[in-house]
């Protein structure tokens, strides 16, 4: 099989501040990456141009007018720290532009519907099971 290697660069950061991600919009971005093959997930945002490149670490997004400088990358998730699965998640997006910040406003919508779009042309196909689990007494 062979692997797309891209290559992005970063400017100066301009600015950061910490942000919350929905859960729904966090979990289904891992569920992508654990099937992502090469480790890393390319996500188009096509509503803004813009690309997303998701590995374990860090979540970078490109502006496809830009050529290959981040705009921005969010980074340091705290998944951890919830109590439950459907809470958000603390991050920290950190900004490499001017308008960045301005970007950051639609970006994490857009960021979820392209992340449903992904998965609605992945769906899994095969037989399935259903464990019965007993319950504790």
């Amino acid at each position: 099989m062979k692997y797309v290697e891209e290559t992005f660069y970063r400017r100066a950061e301009t600015g950061r501040e910490a942000r919350h991600l929905p859960a729904a919009t966090y979990n289904l971005a891992r569920v992508l990456l654990t099937r992502a093959p090469q480790g890393c997930l390319f996500v188009p945002i096509r509503a803004m141009q813009y690309l997303a490149v998701l590995d374990p670490e860090e979540f970078i997004f490109v502006d496809r007018e830009g050529g290959r400088f981040i705009e921005l990358a969010w980074r340091g998730f705290q998944a951890a720290g919830r109590s439950a699965l459907d809470e958000p998640v603390a991050y920290e997006a950190i900004y490499y532009s001017p308008d960045a910040a301005a970007v950051m406003t639609r970006l994490q919508g857009e960021f979820g519907r392209a992340l449903k779009q992904l998965e609605d042309r992945q769906a899994l196909s095969g037989p399935a099971r259903v464990l019965k689990l007993q319950a504790p007494t």
